[in-house]
């Protein structure tokens, strides 16, 4: 029987018929980093390119029989994390991941495009602040998604609260915290990455003009398969920016809304053909 050679990464998600986030955007940037991905539907999306219009939840035990019967046959490398759909999914994949402490979890809660879950989103994100990121060891988020988490447990701020706010997760038992758009200059994109000593790395990158859908599932789940490849948090925090960049100036219009990050824009030549470009990760 041949080894099994290609890091494993169990993702938790929704389906996306555009495939720019969720399980297929994990999917195709698990590739491009030499992963073979592994997935958990927690919800079924009908969007397109423009929007997101609705989404039907998966009950929390088809979600815990989908993992439970992947994770009795596989060794996972991974786990990766995004909308979870429920306060009833929350529980059940924090329940999970709990007996899987040594494997790196990537945790990417938000999703801009999901429309506005009401009084029932704020009891998801005080269930995700109590149950799952204190077993995170990745929590990627935007400076503006950092702002309204935070105020499950404080007033809301005009001041600049973002170090703070991050300080405040690690101490909930969140290793390293990855904020996006953080404040810089309008030519620039800046991320800041925190640990339990402050600020480790901050990243300039110059702004690409456009709208586009599924950046952040795009960055968060090449951090999680460069984890899986063994490399640490603070160099695949800079890889993955470095990879998410690109396939965000090679996007694609799939359709008439935003454009779509190409994960597999090392493998065409500009006449779009396939080259003999190495991917990423051998």
């Amino acid at each position: 029987m041949q080894n099994q050679t290609s890091p494993l990464i169990l993702t938790f998600g929704p389906t996306d018929p555009v495939g720019a986030v969720g399980i297929q955007a994990d999917l195709a940037a698990f590739a491009a980093m030499g992963c073979h991905g592994l997935s958990v539907v927690t919800s079924l999306f009908i969007g397109d390119t423009a929007r997101i219009e609705d989404a039907q939840v998966v009950d929390s035990d088809w979600v815990i029989d989908q993992a439970r019967v992947v994770l009795e046959d596989m060794p996972v490398a991974a786990f990766k994390i995004s909308a979870v759909g429920s306060i009833e999914n929350v529980s059940a994949i924090a329940e999970i991941v709990s007996d899987y402490p040594d494997i790196p979890l990537v945790f990417d809660p938000f999703l801009s495009s999901l429309p506005d879950q009401g009084p029932e989103g704020e009891d998801m994100l005080m269930a995700t602040r109590e149950l799952l990121i204190p077993q995170t060891t990745l929590l990627v988020l935007s400076a503006v998604e950092l702002s309204r988490l935070a105020e499950t447990w404080r007033e809301p701020s005009d001041e600049d609260m973002m170090a703070v706010d991050a300080m405040r997760l690690i101490e909930m038992g969140c290793e390293y915290v990855f904020v996006t758009g953080t404040p810089s200059s309008l030519t620039d994109v800046a991320n800041t990455l925190f640990d339990e000593n402050g600020v480790v790395r901050h990243d300039n990158w110059q702004r690409i003009s456009g709208s586009y859908s599924g950046a952040g599932s795009t960055l968060a789940a090449t951090v999680a398969a460069l984890l899986a490849n063994g490399i640490d948090v603070p160099e695949a925090a800079f890889e993955a920016q470095e990879f998410t960049i690109a396939a965000i100036a090679n996007a694609q219009r799939l359709g008439m809304g935003k454009l779509v990050p190409d994960r597999y824009f090392w493998a065409r030549e500009s006449d779009g053909s396939v080259g003999d470009v190495d991917p990423p990760i051998q």
